[in-house]
């Protein structure tokens, strides 16, 4: 491995790769995909700044973050690494908004699915265009 391929890694993982979310019980496709930021882009590292900023301010005079607050400062910050999706509402396209993402990376098993495949450098070194977690 060389300088640029390196540079080159944190560029690929900053344009994403296509995740399929999977139904939690079958594992089959559940007609739902994200582009995520891969876990050495400046996308993830720039979300993971503005987590650590979120919980200082949510600190309490002991430093204290109460767990709500930790876990939905960790809900915006994968909004902030998804990049785009492919979700349906009423069979029509629904834009990606922070507080669509959010809605849906507040459900347990979607959440799950893409913090496995956010911090997986994985996909970025098989050279797949798309992967599944």
């Amino acid at each position: 491995m060389q300088f640029n391929d390196v540079l080159f890694m944190v560029e690929d993982q900053d344009r994403g790769k296509w995740f399929p979310l999977l139904h939690p019980v079958t594992g089959e496709p559940a007609g739902m995909r994200f582009r995520v930021a891969g876990p050495d882009s400046r996308a993830q590292a720039k979300a993971m700044a503005i987590m650590t900023d979120e919980l200082a301010e949510m600190a309490d005079a002991t430093g204290r973050v109460a767990g709500e607050d930790q876990a939905r400062a960790q809900v915006q910050l994968l909004a902030r690494i998804v990049l785009d999706w492919d979700v349906t509402e009423g069979g029509e396209p629904l834009p990606l908004t922070f507080d669509r993402a959010v809605k849906l990376l507040s459900v347990a098993w979607v959440r799950a699915q893409v913090d496995a495949f956010a911090a997986s450098r994985r996909v970025y070194f098989e050279g797949e265009a798309d992967a599944a977690a």
